[in-house]
């Protein structure tokens, strides 16, 4: 069951990991750039998907960062994201698609919800507030997808919210980048430079999951066939997780970096942990296929080709 699929943030870490899987062949994708259609205006995005009449929407457009770049722009991370996922879900209802898939974050869970994150426990508690900004736009987004789906039970619009995600397309830069990403750069000019050790933000025992992105694109094309079988939302993720010091170790094992680590207290670090519950998931019938060294191995082998120094 192919057709013509919107592909929103296209040219991200996510949509060309979508592009790239197996599971897009004999689908016509749209993915246009900004330059194209600016998904922050809704008129742009409503005529765009009321033109095009695709089959499917998959939404994986946003404003997205670490740390340092949801603190340095909580006005732009919040507003930007707010816009882009109402003109996108609105603008598919309008044209009467009626099929919708929106991808989400883990950082739409409240900072103290009990790990592994159950999706019924969204809206339970305050949010972590360093990226408070991007979970409000991500949960105003679901459940717009939720009251959509109660005035139309016609209207398949479904929401899978992945656990952290590293891989080809993926950001190097530390200002701009994601943990995993961040740290194979560090590790790598550190090797590259001689030097002797590498900082790590806290005291590197919070824990995260993180998922090679194109096992998230599988997710994706698995889901883009029936979305009637999703629940309204649905965790992807591994189920298990690792520390801070066990993600440099895994990458100083991979590139080859023989040096120490040390730690700055004073850094912020967000959650403790975030553990991806996969009940819904594994009824589902998916898990993702990628170890985490051979996901490494991959990311970095693709860091060396087009970001190394």
């Amino acid at each position: 069951m192919a057709g013509k699929l919107f592909l929103t943030g296209g040219n991200g870490m996510v949509g060309l990991n979508i592009r790239n899987h197996t599971g897009a062949s004999g689908w016509t994708i749209l993915a246009p750039g900004s330059a194209e259609v600016d998904l922050t205006d809704a008129g742009q995005t409503a005529a765009y998907i009321a033109a095009q009449k695709p089959d499917v929407i998959v939404h994986a457009a946003g404003r997205v960062g670490g740390i340092q770049a949801n603190m340095a722009h909580p006005v732009a991370f919040l507003e930007q994201n707010i816009a882009i996922g109402r003109n996108v879900i609105m603008g598919a209802r309008a044209a009467g698609v009626a099929r919708l898939i929106n991808l989400a974050s883990t950082c739409m869970y409240p900072a103290q919800a009990k790990n592994p994150l159950r999706e019924e426990s969204i809206l339970t508690g305050p949010l972590e507030p360093t990226n408070e900004g991007y979970a409000i736009a991500k949960i105003m987004a679901m459940k717009l997808c939720d009251y959509i789906r109660i005035e139309d039970p016609d209207a398949h619009y479904k929401t899978l919210i992945p656990c952290n995600l590293y891989g080809p397309y993926d950001k190097f830069d530390p200002k701009a980048s994601h943990l995993l990403p961040a740290i194979i750069h560090k590790v790598h000019e550190a090797m590259r430079t001689g030097a002797e050790t590498v900082e790590i933000w806290g005291d590197g025992t919070a824990r995260r999951e993180f998922m090679y992105a194109a096992d998230l694109a599988g997710a994706v094309w698995k889901a883009v066939k029936d979305p009637a079988a999703l629940p309204g939302a649905m965790n992807i993720g591994l189920g298990h997780d690792h520390s801070i010091n066990d993600y440099y170790a895994a990458v100083a094992e991979v590139i080859g970096w023989e040096g120490r680590f040390t730690h700055d207290l004073s850094r912020p670090v967000g959650m403790k942990q975030k553990l991806c519950a996969t009940d819904r998931q594994t009824a589902w019938g998916w898990q993702a296929p990628t170890p985490l060294r051979e996901g490494i191995a991959r990311t970095y082998n693709y860091y060396l080709e087009h970001y190394a120094t």
